[in-house]
């Protein structure tokens, strides 16, 4: 859950004093606000009991992720203890070992070398040779006779 965002006078009246708040209720005759200390805020679980209009119990909350953790535990000792699922009985690396060799990405790697001029192009390379502001007024143009057409 997530905190009230202050939209009453009473949410900013606690967030200028540095305490947190939180409101409760489904409709406006129902609607309460409950104001904690910001070291002493109430868990997500604290709160999903007061938003179902519930008492707080500790010792339940307790149980409950005691049940949780065992729960989970199981789960995943029943995980560790299933068969693996079904799956390619080797990797395709060995199927072309013979064609690509053992080393071949290790070498490859050890030869490249970075590319100091990344991202510079030389003039005799580029096919368009205009300026930005020229393709930008050619493109003007072109959109201003379309429009011209449509009309």
């Amino acid at each position: 859950p997530v905190p009230a965002v202050p939209c009453s006078p009473r949410h900013d009246v606690a967030e200028v004093a540095g305490l947190t708040s939180f409101s409760f209720g489904d409709d406006e005759d129902s609607r309460y606000v409950m104001v904690f200390k910001k070291e002493f805020a109430p868990s997500d679980e604290e709160l999903e009991a007061y938003r179902r209009g519930e008492e707080w119990d500790p010792a339940r909350a307790e149980e409950r992720r005691r049940l949780r953790e065992l729960a989970a535990q199981q789960e995943e000792a029943e995980l560790e203890c299933s068969p693996t699922p079904p799956g390619p009985p080797n990797d395709y690396k060995d199927k072309y070992r013979h064609l690509i060799g053992s080393d071949a990405a290790k070498a490859a790697a050890r030869t490249m070398e970075a590319n100091k001029a990344y991202g510079c192009v030389p003039v005799a390379n580029k096919r368009d040779t205009r300026s930005i502001e020229e393709a930008m007024n050619e493109i003007r143009a072109k959109k201003r006779l379309r429009q011209a057409e449509d009309e």
